[in-house]
Order: structure tokens, then sequence, then C-alpha cells
């Protein structure tokens, strides 16, 4: 068999395989129901923008259909990201004092609800990465950190999509004007 043909039949079985194990591309995954009417309520005071976390899980939701509310109501699942916090710690310093090493630690606590039911409690997420520090390039530093500050919490954002759909992707949503195959017993009229 020529080269051509051999790396062809390669190709073929590798897909096949992929597919038959229930591999998918990750941006081709169905968005649970749950997640198709989506509310996010950032609660951070004294914000001047919208972090990086609000903007980035509202792009990829957006990106894979859902449909974006300003508030809260029937029929619309509510995502309240809270305690959105960046911390950064020294991990090391020079003979002469100063700081060679630092920490960058972010936490965000999430919530979903929908209906007034929770869907999911409080879970906390935290993501942490160093970086090295230059006295003698402060302004490349800063510029670094604050880049870093942003992927961190674009992290946050994606982490926080994969744990909803692999949490709420289990719970069926009754779609309207559907009975349900158990019928619910009514009230009595006396109680």
């Amino acid at each position: 068999m020529p080269a051509p043909a051999v790396l062809r039949t390669a190709l073929i079985f590798l897909v096949l395989v992929m597919s038959a194990c229930g591999f998918r591309l990750m941006g081709n995954r169905q968005l649970p129901a749950l997640l198709e009417v989506v509310f996010i309520d950032l609660q951070a005071p004294y914000r001047v923008r919208e972090p990086p976390v609000e903007t980035h899980l509202r792009a990829l939701l957006q990106r894979r259909g859902a449909t974006m509310r300003q508030r809260p109501g029937p029929g619309v699942t509510a995502i309240h990201i809270q305690d959105l916090n960046t911390v950064r710690e020294v991990l090391s310093v020079g003979s002469d004092g100063k700081a060679l090493e630092f920490l960058l630690r972010t936490t965000v606590t999430y919530r979903v609800e929908r209906d007034g039911a929770v869907l999911v409690p409080n879970d906390l997420l935290q993501i942490s990465r160093d970086f090295s520090f230059n006295a003698d390039q402060v302004l490349a530093k800063d510029a670094e950190e604050a880049r870093l500050r942003a992927y961190i919490q674009t992290e946050l954002a994606e982490l926080i999509l994969i744990r909803l759909e692999a949490r709420l992707g289990r719970i069926i949503v009754p779609s309207p004007g559907v009975v349900p195959a158990v019928p619910v017993p009514a009230k009595p009229s006396g109680a």
C-alpha cells in the first residue's frame, strides 16, 4: 500500500474509534435545557466594569445558543456569581529582601436558581498561578499581572460552565403543556 493510502486508512480508523467511544469536540456539546435562557447576576460591590469572569461566561453561553436576560423571571435560570476575590501573595524573596515571585489566587462562589428552586447550591472555585517579578521591568510586569488576572477569570468562567453542564445536564425539564406520566393527586376540597 502506498504511504498516503496507509495514512488515510489510519486516519479513518482513528476517527471511527474516537466517535465510537463517545468522543465529541468540545464546541459541539449540546447545552442543557436549563441553560437555554439565562440571567447572570454578579454581586461585586464597587465595580467599575464587568469582570472578565462575567463577560466570558456570557460569551460562552451565547456562543452555545443561550438567550441572555437582563433580569430573572419565570423559566429563566439565574447564575449568581459572588465573592470574586483575587489575592497576591509573595512566593520568594531575593537576598536584598525584594519579592521575586508572586502567587495570584482567585476564588469565586456561584449558585444557580430557577423559579425559586436552588439547582446548584453555593460552590467555590479557586485557581492560582505564579509569576516572576523584576523590579527593573515594573511596567511590563504590571501588565503581565493584569493579563494573568484576566486569564484566570476566563478560566473560572469555563470551569463554571463545565460544572453546570455536568450537574444540570442530568435534570429533565418538562416542556410547557406536557402532562406528566404519573398523575398528581388533587388536594381534597375540604382541607
